[in-house]
């Protein structure tokens, strides 16, 4: 049967079908590997003819390297290049750079200006044709023939930086430069240099020369709070850039290197110099004939005689920032030209910036440390004052609220709450200070020894190591990485986004923090744990004079995001700090109460103080730019007697308010406007004094009466005025 069924004419079909269906697949592998075999061999003879040998293999192996690191190299940037033009996603990233804001301090007092001013831009076509090319001489000679990156005198910069072992000349085109002032900060980071690159050949594909020029012009900082060039010779001379002479255009043009060094009412023969230098520019560019500046090197410019207090520039990029942030978020409308109100305290400001100069100028050479930064904030956020570095014409990069540092000790009041609010620590409880270990991480104190069994608040007190590594173990259960994750969502949660790095020493600060941050952190310490977003814009205005924002109006409420008995209980541990452990210099005397922490990082590369009364507070800063060791400086020597001194002034005449669930009895009283600090030295600045709330309430009665009478009943132009707080 098997054998009929297997004879059949269907079987006998299918069989023939599969056997030609094989036949087929045979012959199409045949031919096919044939053909590949014909096509190997004339890619071969054809690939023959540049065969190469000897030196010339050597030069297209060379070639071939060069192009597959290219092509890495291509991709990388790439890669990076995706930042930069996140910043120009917006359709109008123009018009928000065009903002026009007066800022006045929080008492009413015009204080500076950022952005360009509308009503007084000149157009580049009425700048007199020596002043564009004294910039262009200076600044960028190739400017209308580079595509946005002047690589030749990028090399020459490079070249000449290396033989002088520093930096000599930069290598930014002027529109690098505008990418910067238009999109970037200041910090000094290889990022930033990137980023800057994109966005200037960004700038190039977007706009013309001409238009690239002008904005340069109308935003470039040139002293003496002046931005834009138009600013610079109203200020420095008194009349428009249209107007200005050979000799005024050079020394305009000479701001550009160094605004504050070679600003004419700082440093008028410096400014001459610089000048001069200018003009014999203009030569070597081929612009100017010597005979046609002879005569303005004769006769140098001289600035007009005005004395102005120093501008408050380093809050006031930081509230620009702010503005131009609720500006893209749509909170102000359409309007560009604007007046805002801040939180800043003006004599606070300069009182912050003469200490720290003072202590620098005195100590800094004897530390070996040439940096600072400090902020001064309220507890809800208000920012007083901010001091973002030395000297901010030598360097706009601003370290108190862009710069990030590792806090050292200052970080650990972040593990100890967590180890309250865990439940198994009191400030009573008894901890150990022993060896103490992490697999192959060991710490030691600063001390060099151990202090053996003592109260949790003592050991904050004298700032043991060992104790906060400990602490680390015993809140995640005996695991030292659950107990880091714990610590670092307690940052969080209190406003730390910089990446905290989840490392054995992260307890004891080894991961960088932002000082503007850090400050607000601590506030959360002294206002029943609530957590501070700092702020500097209490109030913006349009030119009308409507209120478009107000602070307590707009902005969301202070969010509870700590346990208030636990933060309460710190702040009671962190009052010893200052009164009997690492920080007694940043005490202010009876009524008083002051919290705090210090810190110090590894060879001595960050000194930090910490610290906040019920009133104000916030963080001190010394260190060096490059990270350069000092010389044995701890945050108890110059960062918290510079906090001392700053709010032993700023708490002058103020309301004193009680730090939250210290002491609960405490209350309200007012510092004696017309008597020092007990803490004061002999023959301390006074600070001057402030309307009472009495006083702003008679003044804004008589503002009212006073409108009444001419019958307009319009909106004052004026701001309200405000009380001290």
């Amino acid at each position: 049967m098997f054998e009929r069924f297997w004879s059949s004419p269907f079987i006998k079909r299918i069989r023939r079908i599969l056997l030609s269906t094989d036949a087929l697949i045979d012959s199409s592998l045949f031919d096919s590997g044939r053909r590949s075999r014909e096509m190997y061999e004339n890619f071969s003879a054809f690939m023959e003819r540049f065969h190469v040998s000897g030196f010339a293999r050597l030069g297209v192996e060379l070639a071939d390297e060069a192009l597959t690191l290219g092509l890495i190299g291509l991709i990388g940037l790439a890669a990076l290049a995706g930042s930069a033009f996140q910043m120009t996603s917006e359709g109008d990233w123009l018009k928000q750079t065009d903002l026009a804001v007066t800022f006045l301090d929080r008492y009413g007092a015009e204080v500076g200006q950022r952005g360009i001013k509308h009503d007084d831009a000149v157009p580049l076509e009425q700048y007199p044709d020596y002043l564009v090319k004294a910039v262009l001489a200076t600044e960028d000679r190739r400017f209308y023939e580079h595509f946005g990156i002047d690589v030749i005198g990028t090399l020459r910069a490079l070249t000449v930086n290396a033989r002088s072992s520093g930096v000599v000349q930069g290598g930014s085109s002027i529109t690098q430069q505008l990418a910067k002032n238009l999109f970037l900060s200041n910090e000094r980071t290889i990022t930033r240099k990137i980023n800057e690159a994109f966005l200037a050949l960004w700038l190039e594909h977007h706009l013309t020369k001409r238009q690239i020029l002008q904005l340069y012009l109308d935003r470039v900082y040139m002293g003496g709070g002046a931005f834009g060039i138009q600013a610079a010779a109203e200020f420095y001379f008194g009349k428009s850039v249209k107007d200005v002479t050979l000799s005024e255009a050079a020394m305009l043009a000479g701001l550009f290197k160094a605004p504050t060094k070679y600003a004419p009412h700082n440093n008028l023969p410096a400014a001459r110099a610089r000048a001069n230098d200018v003009l014999n520019n203009l030569v070597a560019a081929g612009f100017m004939s010597e005979s046609q500046i002879i005569a303005a090197q004769r006769s140098p410019a001289t600035p007009v005689d005005r004395q102005r207090d120093e501008s408050p520039d380093w809050f006031l990029d930081y509230a620009y920032g702010e503005i131009r942030k609720l500006a893209a978020e749509g909170k102000l409308g359409d309007t560009r030209v604007l007046t805002v109100r801040t939180s800043l305290d003006s004599n606070v400001q300069k009182r912050a910036e003469e200490v720290i100069e003072k202590n620098l100028r005195e100590q800094g050479h004897a530390y070996h440390v040439k940096q600072s930064a400090m902020v001064v904030m309220e507890p809800d956020g208000a920012v007083r004052a901010i001091v973002g570095g030395r000297d901010y014409g030598a360097s706009q990069f601003n370290r108190a609220t862009d710069g990030s540092r590792q806090p050292g000790s200052s970080f650990k009041p972040y593990v100890y709450l967590t180890a309250l609010m865990s439940g198994k620590f009191k400030p009573t409880t008894i901890v150990t200070d022993r060896p103490t270990c992490i697999g192959n991480y060991c710490v030691h104190n600063y001390s060099g020894g151990y202090a053996g069994s003592l109260p949790l608040a003592m050991a904050l007190a004298k700032s043991l190591n060992t104790v906060a590594i400990q602490l680390s173990i015993a809140i995640g259960n005996g695991n030292a990485k659950e107990g880091r994750a714990k610590i670092i969502e307690t940052a969080r949660k209190l406003g730390i986004t910089t990446p905290l790095e989840d490392t054995p020493s992260l307890p004891i600060g080894q991961s960088d923090v932002i000082l503007l941050e850090h400050s607000a952190a601590y506030s959360s310490f002294v206002n029943g744990g609530k957590r501070t977003i700092p702020y500097a814009a209490v109030e913006i205005r349009n030119r009308q004079g409507d209120v478009l924002y107000r602070h307590d109006r707009d902005a969301p409420p202070q969010q509870q995001v700590m346990p208030p008995d636990k933060v309460a209980e710190l702040a009671g541990m962190m009052k010893k700090v200052v009164e009997e452990g690492t920080a007694r210099r940043a005490i202010l005397g009876d009524g008083i109460d002051v919290i705090g922490k210090t810190g110090t990082t590894n060879g001595y590369k960050d000194a930090w103080f910490c610290g906040y009364s019920g009133t104000m507070g916030g963080c001190v800063w010394y260190g060096n730019d490059d990270n350069e060791p000092m010389n044995n400086m701890t945050g108890g020597t110059l960062p918290a007697g510079t906090w001392h001194d700053v709010m032993a002034y700023a708490h002058q005449g103020v309301p004193l308010k009680p730090i939250v669930g210290l002491r609960p009895e405490a209350k309200p009283e007012v510092a004696a406007a017309n008597a020092p600090a007990k803490t004061l030295e002999l023959g301390g600045p006074q600070r001057p004094a402030t309307l009472t709330k009495e006083a702003v309430q008679a003044l804004d009665s008589i503002e009212k009466k006073a409108k009444a009478a001419v019958g307009g009943g319009k909106q004052s132009m004026l701001p309200p005025a405000t009380v001290t707080q």
